[in-house]
C-alpha cells in the first residue's frame, strides 16, 4: 500500500505538468493567431497605371515603397489596431488652435467647421489648404483628427475641419436634418467659403471613412467642384453602401459586431436631437413618425437606422435607392484631379470584396492609385517599436507626403488651365 501511494503520488505532478504545458501551448497558439504574429511585415501593395506622375510619386513618397512596421507585439491585429483607434484615437494627441466657423444652409441647418492656420510656410511656398470631412458622427475635436490636423500645420497646410452635422454635442441643431451618409452639402458650403475668402489658396481634399465617400462624391458630382483642388485623398471608406450592407451583417472578422457598436452610437446621437428631429412642431415638415421613433430604439444595426431614419431627410423610398444614390461608386470616374486610395487589408468593417473598386478603377485611371498595406486596421495605421504606438502615425504621414509631392509637381509640370487638364485626362 505505501508503495502504490507512493507511485500515485510521484505520477500526478507530472501529469499536472502536463496539462500546464498543454493550456499554456493553448494560449499561445491562440495569442500568435489572435494577434497575427507570423503576418509578414511588407511596402504596401500599389495598384496603379505607369504614368508620369505615378513615377514621379513613387519618387517622392518613400513610404509608398518602404515596409510598414507596426508595433510588434499587437500590431498586426487589424481588431486591435481598429479598437485602439476607436478607443483614443491617439496617444499623446496635441490641441491645436482653431476658430469655429458658423454657415447657415438654404433649409435652415447650421453647418460648421473649424479653421486653422497653417503654422509654417509650405514647402512650395504656396498658399495650400486641407480641406477634411472626418469618419462617421466625428468632428475636429476627435483626437486623430487634431493629431493630423497638428501635423498638416507643421508642414504649412490650412486646414478645415468639417463637423458633422449633429455630431458635436454643444452645437444644436437648427432644422429638422442631420449628417448623412453621402449628403455633401455642408463639405461643399465650408469649400465654397475657403475658395471665396482665401481667393489664391488651392485645396487638398481629404476624407476618412465616411468622410472618404464624401469627398469623392462632391468631387465627382460636377467638374466645377474640381475647380482649384491639387488632389484628394481618401483612407479607409468603402466605397459602396449597398455592396457593403450585406457584409457588415456577417459574423466574419466581427464586423456584425462592429456594426451594433456603431449602430448605439448612432441611436445616442440622434436621439440627443430628439425634440428638434422628432418633436410635433417638426413632424408636418418631416416624414419621421413616432412609429420610426419606436423603430429607432429596436434598432440594431446601421442599415436599420439608414431605413427608419437617414433616407427620409432626403426623400428616398428606399433603403436601396439611398444606398445607390449617396455611393461614391457612380461619381469616381468622373474625377479627373489625383486621387489616392488608402484602405488596408485587415479592415475589420471593409471587406475585402469591396476593394475590387478602387483597383478596378486605379488599373483603368492614370490619375488614381489604390495603396494597401497588409496592416492598419479602419483607421488605424500606428506604428512603434515593440508596445507603445507612436504619436504620428503611417497614415498621417502618407497624407501629408502625397500632398507635398502633389504640390511638388504642379509646380514642376508645364502650365494649363483646369479645363484643358480635364480634357487631358478624359482623353
Amino acid at each position: 500500500l505505501k508503495m502504490s501511494a507512493i507511485l500515485e503520488t510521484s505520477e500526478l505532478p507530472a501529469v499536472f505538468d502536463g496539462v500546464k504545458l498543454a493550456a499554456v501551448a493553448a494560449v499561445l497558439y491562440v495569442i500568435v493567431r489572435c494577434l497575427n504574429l507570423k503576418s509578414p511585415t511588407a511596402p504596401p501593395e500599389l495598384i496603379y497605371q505607369d504614368s508620369a506622375l505615378a513615377r514621379f510619386l513613387i519618387k517622392s513618397c518613400p513610404l509608398l515603397t518602404k515596409e510598414y512596421i507596426p508595433p510588434l507585439i499587437w500590431g498586426k491585429s487589424g481588431h486591435i489596431q481598429t479598437a485602439l483607434y476607436g478607443k483614443m484615437g491617439r496617444v499623446r494627441s496635441p490641441h491645436p488652435y482653431g476658430l469655429r466657423k458658423y454657415l447657415t444652409m438654404p433649409d435652415g441647418a447650421t453647418a460648421t467647421f473649424d479653421l486653422f492656420e497653417p503654422r509654417s510656410e509650405h514647402c512650395t511656398g504656396e498658399d495650400v489648404t486641407m480641406v477634411i470631412c472626418p469618419g462617421i458622427a466625428n468632428h475636429s475635436e476627435k483626437q486623430y483628427i487634431r493629431t493630423f490636423v497638428d501635423y498638416a500645420q507643421k508642414n504649412g497646410y490650412r486646414c478645415a475641419v468639417l463637423n458633422h452635422l449633429g455630431a458635436l454635442p454643444n452645437i444644436e441643431l437648427t432644422s429638422p436634418r442631420m449628417f448623412t451618409y453621402g449628403c455633401t452639402w455642408e463639405f461643399g458650403a465650408m469649400v465654397n467659403y475657403i475658395k471665396k475668402t482665401y481667393p489664391q489658396t488651392q485645396l487638398v481634399v481629404v476624407g476618412f471613412s465616411l468622410g472618404g465617400n464624401i469627398v469623392c462624391k462632391y468631387l465627382g458630382e460636377s467638374q466645377a467642384n474640381q475647380e482649384r483642388v491639387l488632389c484628394c485623398v481618401s483612407v479607409c471608406q468603402g466605397y459602396s453602401a449597398l455592396r457593403a450592407q450585406e457584409t457588415f451583417m456577417q459574423w466574419d472578422h466581427c464586423r456584425r459586431f462592429y456594426n451594433f457598436l456603431m449602430a448605439d452610437n448612432m441611436k445616442k446621437i440622434i436621439l440627443s436631437h430628439r425634440q428638434v428631429l422628432f418633436g410635433d412642431n417638426v413632424k408636418k415638415l418631416q416624414s419621421l413618425s413616432d412609429a420610426d421613433l419606436s423603430k429607432l430604439y429596436t434598432a440594431t444595426s446601421l442599415m436599420q437606422i439608414d431605413d427608419n431614419v437617414m433616407r427620409k431627410f432626403h426623400g428616398y423610398s428606399s433603403l436601396k435607392e439611398y444606398y445607390e444614390k449617396e455611393s461614391c461608386l457612380q461619381y469616381l470616374h468622373t474625377i479627373y484631379v489625383p486621387l489616392l486610395l488608402v484602405n488596408a487589408a485587415d479592415d475589420p468593417l471593409v471587406h475585402e470584396s469591396l476593394l475590387s473598386i478602387p483597383r478596378a478603377l486605379s488599373e483603368k485611371k492614370e490619375n488614381v492609385m489604390h495603396v494597401l498595406p497588409l496592416h492598419g486596421g479602419h483607421l488605424g495605421f500606428f506604428e512603434g517599436s515593440v508596445l507603445f504606438p507612436e504619436p504620428l502615425t503611417w497614415m498621417d504621414k502618407l497624407v501629408v507626403q502625397y500632398a507635398n509631392a502633389i504640390c511638388q509637381w504642379e509646380k514642376t509640370k508645364p502650365h494649363c488651365s483646369d479645363a484643358e487638364q480635364a480634357m487631358s485626362a478624359q482623353e
